[in-house]
């Protein structure tokens, strides 16, 4: 079945005992059993939810892995991946972040013991010369948030499996349609779905995918006691928001590749960072390992004190947190989805308080360069 397909029929794609092409919501927290120990695959809603099953079973088939796993939001997939490793472990990840992961390392899972090492994995060889007996594990986004640095997910992989270690890959920003990290070898993928995978705004929620029998049962045992689990009326607006997935995607790319290069000719744009850039350090490995760039573009301003009037002067775009809408979405990543991580770390890592992140959506893409011509020109 061709992806696009598979978007529409994957999963559960109707209801066996109706027929309803929308698969029911499945409002319920108990079910009643036959017998002691004997129910019908269902007996508490924390265990497994019908709608919830539906919708992991869809995002298993997407990722090409082995079972799939539904949780409230982004940060609690990730956190709940987190709970797999011990004290003492220690987990590489890529130094160029989203706040929020690098937050949950710092002052939530550091308490408990976990070691988090932020190095460049855009480099092989730094990677490969962090890896100690106590690592356990390579954490990587690919591309980052907000600079949008890309990582060679088969070659990490390939010095996980090396250094018998498991390779985790946060797909947020490219999303199944054009980058599936198990079938280049990482061993668990991550989304936060309330971006691309819902995409319109209405659904806080976080999917996980992993690619072996061993796996999934550590992290069902992991998100059945933990019970950070997806709801079923947000797990069916998942399921919906995903049938588009597609059409999204492909508007959201076109949109992005076009925004980018005009950018690059205005007189107050300092730098642009967009992987489909042919001068973006990473532009042949996401040519390698996806078939497309995505919806996100980082900008920098000349002057600090511009980006504030730049801001309030837009019109279409909206100043937002979050990604991955239908609607686009702008951001001062500094000021708001990189505020945890302390001053002088975002300097070093490039994050600088003129760096603007646009997350485009799907509108008419002239109308959205009007709109940035218009705030800058003012």
């Amino acid at each position: 079945m061709k992806f696009n397909t598979l978007l529409i029929h994957g999963g559960k794609p109707f209801d066996e005992r109706t027929g309803a092409l929308s698969y029911p919501i499945y409002q319920a927290t108990t079910y009643r059993q036959d017998g002691i120990g004997k129910h019908r695959g269902y007996e508490y809603s924390r265990t497994a939810n019908p709608t919830r099953e539906a919708l992991e079973k869809l995002i298993c088939e997407l990722e090409a892995g082995v079972r799939g796993f539904a949780f409230s939001s982004g940060m609690a997939a990730i956190s709940s991946v987190i709970m797999l490793f011990n004290y003492g472990d220690e987990i590489l990840i890529t130094k160029n972040v989203y706040g929020g992961t690098f937050r949950v390392f710092d002052k939530i899972f550091k308490k408990f013991g976990i070691i988090a090492k932020f190095i460049d994995t855009t480099d092989l060889d730094v990677v490969e010369n962090a890896i100690n007996n106590n690592t356990r594990a390579i954490f990587i986004e690919t591309p980052t948030n907000p600079l949008l640095d890309v990582t060679d997910i088969k070659e990490i992989a390939k010095l996980s499996k090396k250094y018998e270690i498991i390779t985790v890959v946060d797909n947020t920003f490219m999303t199944p349609f054009f980058q599936r990290p198990l079938e280049l070898g990482a061993d668990i993928v991550i989304h936060s779905a309330t971006k691309y995978l819902g995409g319109h705004s209405d659904v806080l929620a976080g999917l996980v995918v992993v690619n072996s029998k061993e796996l999934a049962e550590k992290m069902h045992f992991i998100q059945n006691s933990v019970g950070a689990v997806l709801g079923p009326q947000d797990s069916w607006l998942l399921i919906r928001g995903i049938k588009t997935l597609g059409i999204r995607m492909e508007r959201h790319d076109r949109n992005a590749r076009e925004i980018a290069e005009w950018l690059k000719g205005l007189p107050k744009v300092r730098k642009v960072y967009y992987p489909g850039l042919k001068e973006h350090k990473g532009h042949e490995v996401m040519k390698k390992q996806c078939s497309g760039f995505g919806g996100m573009i980082s900008f920098e301003l000349d002057d600090k004190d511009e980006v504030e009037k730049f801001i309030s002067r837009l019109r279409v775009i909206y100043l937002a947190e979050s990604l991955g809408a239908v609607e686009s979405l702008i951001s001062i990543p500094a000021q708001m989805t990189h505020a945890s991580i302390p001053q002088e770390e975002r300097l070093k890592l490039g994050i600088k308080d003129t760096l603007i992140r646009l997350s485009v959506g799907i509108e008419d893409v002239e109308d959205l360069k009007e709109d940035i011509f218009n705030a800058l020109r003012r």
